[in-house]
């Protein structure tokens, strides 16, 4: 695997040489830039490509939350800061690991090997259909054999989708965009941004609301309900 480019977001100096140290042990990483405020990151993030983000999270104008968030395709996150209370709100954006001022070299390098293993998976083909009625997904380090016809939805989570047929499921890398290619009409159909059905898994229809054989409720966009519908054989009642 190449080296991993990276940059730091700190407004505190001695903060951003410490990361900047541990980063010049690591022969895989290579510091691109360093800020001390995340507006000037954001507009540097808008003209480069990088691969590691390491960035405080309470920071004066711009906070690492927003930053992050103000980007379309984020890099791999890895939070940096005094506050424990930030971490829920730090996964949520979606962030590879947290880190706690004083942050310790080896905690630092768990957290980039764990940035790189995401990287390098993300770049592996994780769905591969073997042919019309069948796919293996790679979950858990494994190759697990899917039936279509047992998927009862797929659900995008981030950078990955959940895979759920009758008593599992299964995490993956992948979009549903790609899946759509492999989870075609007339047996499946995407009902909203983040879900595709199987429509032999619809028990009842409420509105917009879809209810599946798992007793899974799925709300499906205003635009795609009469799609549905007709799909399904039902005439809508305006």
């Amino acid at each position: 695997m190449e080296n991993l480019k990276c940059i730091v977001v700190d407004d505190e100096p001695i903060a951003r040489d410490i990361i900047e140290s541990f980063i010049s042990e690591i022969p895989f990483l290579e510091l691109q830039a360093s800020f001390g405020e995340a507006s000037k990151a954001l507009i540097y993030l808008e003209e480069n490509t990088i691969d590691i983000i390491f960035s405080d999270i309470e920071m004066p104008k711009l906070t690492g939350l927003e930053l992050v968030r103000s980007l379309t395709n984020p890099p791999v996150l890895i939070f940096i800061t005094a506050h424990r209370n930030f971490a829920l709100d730090g996964f949520e954006t979606g962030a590879a690991d947290y880190l706690v001022k004083p942050v310790r070299f080896d905690r630092f390098l768990k957290a980039v090997n764990r940035a790189k293993e995401y990287l390098s998976l993300k770049k592996t083909t994780s769905v591969h259909q073997i042919n019309s009625d069948r796919i293996f997904i790679k979950s858990e380090g494994k190759l697990i054999k899917i039936l279509l016809n047992e998927i009862l939805y797929v659900e995008a989570q981030g950078d990955y989708l959940k895979f759920v047929i009758n008593g599992a499921s299964y995490i993956t890398l992948g979009t549903l965009k790609a899946m759509e290619d492999v989870l075609k009409l007339p047996a499946f159909f995407r009902v909203q941004r983040s879900f595709i059905l199987n429509l032999e898994a619809v028990r009842s229809l409420n509105g917009n609301v879809v209810e599946l054989i798992d007793g899974k409720t799925i709300s499906t966009a205003l635009n795609k309900k009469d799609d549905l519908y007709q799909l399904l054989g039902i005439k809508t009642i305006k």
